[in-house]
């Protein structure tokens, strides 16, 4: 969106609320402060609707010059932090910018103008920050939304989008909900997180990121499965990070979130309908297309559907070292939820025939789970081993067991177990020249 179209947009709000007390940016500022921003906040956006084309340069600048016409009186300290709101509100993502800028908040939750949740460690709790209004928040989300070129309005209420760092955006407008805008943002780390802090972190052992690391370099078929907010992205993007950096990867997603460091990546997105209807490509478009690019590595941010189908036939011509995630509760509900994704496809393939390619296809199932006291562990990391009769049968490799017991942080007490079960897979791993160690086992 251009600034200029974005100046309009700010005039409509301001014009609209001359002569009234707009609230509070914040619980704690009253009601002779929020005259005084709104009256600042005028002033500035009628000198820079005068300008033809202002950068950040010239807004801080008019900014500036209104405080002193404005706001003389006040210390230094209070008019910058006004400035910065005011700068925020006109250049950026309003009261949504300091929230982004904090590394621990990992997830933001905005249910209607006056109602904002942050997930921090792990836990949610309230922000202490407003939009004026409805108007205001929408200005936000369309900033959003239109900056990689998506559109949302009460004709086509719901979107993804992503925000410049990766961070991933659903919005969903009224009429479909009641509260008002709603706008759900999953941040991710700018720093991409690594195996080492995830060791950190507790939410896996040593011998565990060791394995992963050899089943990743030995080609092994990968599912990361959990629930929502589980962790899921974040472990994918510490199992893509394994990936040799000769290999040409392409990575299909929603909305781009994996951030790889090797060199020769392809980075594909799917594309919602216009507003006509058309020019939809889905994720199983592009894992199709993706056959035909040479890759060496496919990795599917996440199947949800038919794609399903698409990325086990992958894995099982020659594709090998795929990873994915999905969303489900255990290994066992991961292969069943699989199943239900291949048959909406609509191929009409019998039951047994799904689950042969299943069992071929994949070989670790790596299950992420967010606990009740915040934290992020794997809990599961099990071995596809064949079938036995019409089932797909499995063995834990790995387990996280929980005692019952919480230390002096209320964080849950427990310890990661290898099962002492020597994985078939390790053959596989072995003939592609990367090396094991049975004291991982035991």
């Amino acid at each position: 969106m251009s600034l200029l179209k974005r100046m309009e947009q700010l005039r409509g709000e301001t014009s609209g609320q001359e002569g009234a007390a707009a609230p509070a940016a914040t619980a704690k500022a009253d009601e002779a402060h929020a005259r005084l921003r709104e009256r600042i906040r005028a002033s500035t956006i009628e000198a820079l609707h005068e300008a033809e084309e202002p950068d950040a340069q010239t807004v801080r600048e008019k900014l500036d010059e209104v405080l002193v016409l404005e706001a003389a009186e006040l210390p230094n300290t209070e008019r910058a932090r006004i400035a910065n709101e005011l700068y925020n509100d006109i250049m950026g993502f309003g009261p949504l910018e300091s929230l982004l800028a904090d590394p621990t908040i990992t997830e933001i939750m905005i249910n209607g103008c006056r109602q904002v949740y942050i997930e921090r460690q792990g836990k949610l709790q309230s922000a202490d920050l407003a939009f004026r209004d409805q108007a205001h928040l929408l200005n936000i989300i369309d900033r959003i939304v239109s900056s990689v070129g998506r559109h949302v309005d009460e004709a086509s209420p719901m979107v993804d989008a992503r925000l410049k760092d990766g961070s991933r955006v659903n919005v969903i407008l009224p009429p479909l909900s009641l509260v008002g805008p709603v706008v759900t943002i999953r941040k991710f780390s700018k720093t991409p997180y690594t195996a080492r802090d995830l060791m950190d972190f507790g939410s896996l052992s040593p011998k565990m990121i060791s394995f992963l690391e050899a089943c990743v370099k030995g080609r092994l078929n990968i599912v990361v499965s959990g629930g929502t907010g589980s962790g899921k992205t974040t472990l994918l993007n510490v199992l893509s990070g394994f990936i040799p950096d000769d290999e040409r990867i392409v990575t299909i997603e929603d909305a781009a979130e994996i951030q790889l460091n090797q060199a020769h990546v392809v980075t594909l997105e799917s594309r919602p309908s216009n507003t006509e209807g058309r020019g939809e490509v889905t994720i199983r478009d592009l894992v199709r297309n993706a056959l035909r690019m040479r890759p060496d590595r496919i990795i599917v941010g996440e199947v949800r559907s038919s794609e399903a189908l698409d990325m086990l036939q992958a894995m099982n011509t020659g594709h090998d070292g795929s990873l994915t995630t999905a969303h489900a509760n255990s290994p066992r509900d991961a292969i069943a939820r699989i199943e239900t994704m291949v048959m909406m496809a609509g191929m009409e393939l019998p039951l047994i025939a799904i689950r042969t390619q299943i069992a071929s296809a994949v070989d670790i199932i790596v299950q992420q789970a967010r606990l009740r006291d915040g934290t992020r562990r794997v809990v599961n990391v099990t071995e596809v081993t064949g079938m036995e009769g019409d089932i797909v049968s499995m063995q834990d490799l790995f387990v996280f067991e929980t005692q019952g017991q919480t230390d002096s942080q209320g964080k849950f007490k427990g310890r990661f177990r290898g099962t002492g079960i020597y994985p078939q897979c390790l053959g596989k791993i072995k003939s592609n020249g990367v090396a094991t160690f049975e004291e991982w086992f035991s």
